[in-house]
C-alpha cells in the first residue's frame, strides 16, 4: 500500500461523501440511488464528522476512509479501483488500534465486505431481515474484540 494515513478535516467532507457513494454504488448496485449527492454531503457534514473520528488513506488524493467512534465503525469505504491493495486493512487497523471492542453493520448480500471483516477477526453476532434499516435490506452485525 503506497499511501499515507491521517485524520481528515471537515473541509474534506465532500471528497469523503463522493468516495462513499462511488464505492457503495459499485458494490451494492441494487441499492444505488437511494440518496442524492446533496443528502450524502449533509449526512457527512451533520452526522459523521460530528460523531466520529474520520481517517483517510491518501495517495495524491483521498482514496478511502474509515469513520469510527467508541465501540463502532460507522463507515469504511475504499474507491473500487484501489480495493484489495491493503488500503481497507490499514484503515481498519487505525480503528482497531484505538478501540478494544468494535461493532459494525454490513449488508448480508455484501459478501466481499463480509469476507474482509471475517479475515480481520470480526464475527457475526446477529442477523436481521432489514426491517429496521433504511434500505430494508437484510444485514449482519459483526463484532471484534482485542
Amino acid at each position: 500500500m503506497a499511501c499515507s494515513l491521517r485524520r481528515l478535516a471537515r473541509c474534506e467532507m465532500d471528497q469523503v461523501a463522493i468516495i462513499h457513494r462511488t464505492s457503495f454504488d459499485d458494490r451494492l448496485p441494487w441499492l444505488a440511488g437511494l440518496h442524492t449527492p446533496a443528502e450524502d454531503h449533509a449526512f457527512f457534514r451533520d452526522r459523521v464528522f460530528d460523531d466520529c473520528a474520520v481517517w483517510g488513506a491518501i495517495d495524491e488524493e483521498i482514496i478511502g476512509f474509515v469513520a469510527f467512534r467508541e465501540g463502532w465503525i460507522d463507515q469504511l469505504y475504499v474507491l473500487p479501483h484501489r480495493q484489495t491493495q491493503g488500503v481497507g486493512s490499514a484503515l481498519l487497523g487505525i480503528a482497531k488500534g484505538t478501540c478494544s471492542l468494535l461493532r459494525l453493520w454490513t449488508f448480508h448480500r455484501n459478501l466481499l465486505a463480509r469476507r474482509f471483516y471475517e479475515k480481520h477477526g470480526f464475527h457475526a453476532v446477529k442477523e436481521t431481515d432489514g426491517r429496521d434499516n433504511e434500505e430494508r435490506e437484510p444485514d449482519v452485525l459483526y463484532q471484534w474484540q482485542r
